[in-house]
């Protein structure tokens, strides 16, 4: 089987995406880094009525020639009012984000007025109509879409909401994805490790990945190498649920690699094995039904580059959130020479600096994909393309931040 490429590869995962999952009704204290899964309208105009931007006076632009006096009739603080009108010659105490009364047209700010605070000022310096008046519905009107579908609600976007009226919101329910660990030779941290055996790591790294994006992370825990356990945790994923099914370990083809074979068994549909990336090539995808099956290699640095590269955008294709497909990375300049590629594209991990003309990547030397502590350390990853001619240190590439 030919190897596919990258792109073609998560293209392919993406259309096998049956949908976005359902919408649900959240309170919007509860709703902080979910999904809209419908445009949001204001339910209110903001602010419902013209009002002060400044604390001064409340007047009539045509009466602020320096040295006039003004007579001052009332006050209007927020949520307080002033009733009445202001005619020639008048003024009214006014504070920021008090209405305006009528028959002002601007606001004569305090520091451009003597005598605050008694029955008459006089005027220091004269302000235009309109100056530091905020008019109704300057921020946005009753009717207005204020916030798109597939907007990841920040804390910008769940102020607005409130502003607008919403006590809660139609959000995309989180998508569950079922992770599953296989191999005899892995135990789980805290547990008593065996001579032929490892510390089990790559569930609690793609779980990091599938919660920080936005799904529910749904721990399978450990399948041996047979086909009984195999079988029972894929149909402990379906009845749950998942969205997603995520196997890691055991897609590659050696006597023990049984994942591929036990998903056929239970009636995958094989969408595309083995890619032209490194690390990560082992990865494979399929359906069961509507759940989408994504096998990952068991190595734990390929599983993660494999989890940013795919596991993150079918997690915003099945949120709805727009173009999923998009190309993640930013220019950089190379921190070292490199070498010409072969057909595999290559993620490899590097250290990242800011210079004056942008970001310095540096790959480390070694980058065999069993070394997590190489990843932990990296703050990005350098892309170089399949069949690359060699590179000069201060070349371009391009990268894709981690952290």
């Amino acid at each position: 089987m030919s190897l596919t490429p990258v792109k073609v590869a998560l293209q392919a995962l993406l259309d096998s995406v049956p949908g976005p999952t359902p919408v649900e009704i959240v309170p919007l204290a509860s709703c902080a880094g979910r999904v809209l899964g419908a445009d949001i309208v204001a339910l209110r105009t903001q602010p419902p009525f013209a009002n002060s931007a400044m604390d001064g006076y409340a007047a009539r632009a045509a009466d602020l020639m320096p040295a006039n006096e003004l007579r001052v009739i009332g006050e209007s603080a927020a949520g307080r009012a002033f009733a009445g009108t202001v005619g020639p010659g008048e003024a009214i105490r006014i504070f920021t984000g008090a209405p305006m009364p009528d028959g002002a047209d601007t606001i004569l700010i305090q520091e451009n007025a003597d005598g605050v605070g008694g029955p008459v000022i006089r005027v220091r310096e004269g302000a235009e109509p309109g100056r530091f008046v905020r008019p109704a519905g300057l921020d946005f009107r009753e009717g207005d879409v204020l916030l798109p579908a597939g907007r990841r609600l920040d804390s910008a976007a769940l102020g607005l909401a409130a502003a607008a009226g919403h006590p809660a919101l139609p959000v995309r329910r989180k998508p569950l994805v079922a992770i599953l660990a296989t191999g005899d030779e892995l135990v789980l941290p805290g547990e008593t490790v065996g001579p032929d055996q490892i510390v089990a790591s790559n569930s609690y790294s793609l779980a990091a990945i599938v919660e920080e994006i936005g799904g529910t992370a749904f721990d399978l825990g450990i399948a041996r190498d047979n086909h009984p356990d195999l079988a029972a945790k894929i149909e402990r994923a379906r009845a749950a649920g998942a969205d997603v099914l995520i196997t890691l370990g055991g897609a590659s083809v050696g006597a023990h690699d049984l994942v591929q074979e036990a998903l056929k068994r239970q009636g995958m549909e094989l969408g595309f094995w083995k890619i032209a990336m490194r690390p990560g090539k082992p990865m494979m995808m399929g359906r069961l039904g509507a759940m989408v099956a994504v096998g990952l290699p068991g190595n734990p640095v390929s599983s993660i580059v494999c989890g940013h590269l795919f596991v993150a955008p079918l997690i915003e294709a099945l949120l709805g959130m727009p173009d999923p497909a998009r190309d993640r990375s930013e220019p950089a300049i190379l921190g070292i020479d490199m070498p010409a590629n072969d057909e595999r594209e290559d993620y490899l991990r590097a250290d990242l600096q800011h210079i004056e003309s942008g970001w310095l990547a540096t790959p480390f030397t070694k980058q065999d994909s069993s070394m997590l502590g190489n990843l932990a350390r990296a703050r990005a990853l350098v892309i170089r393309p399949a069949y690359a001619e060699p590179a000069k240190e201060g070349a371009p590439c391009r990268i894709i931040r981690l952290r």
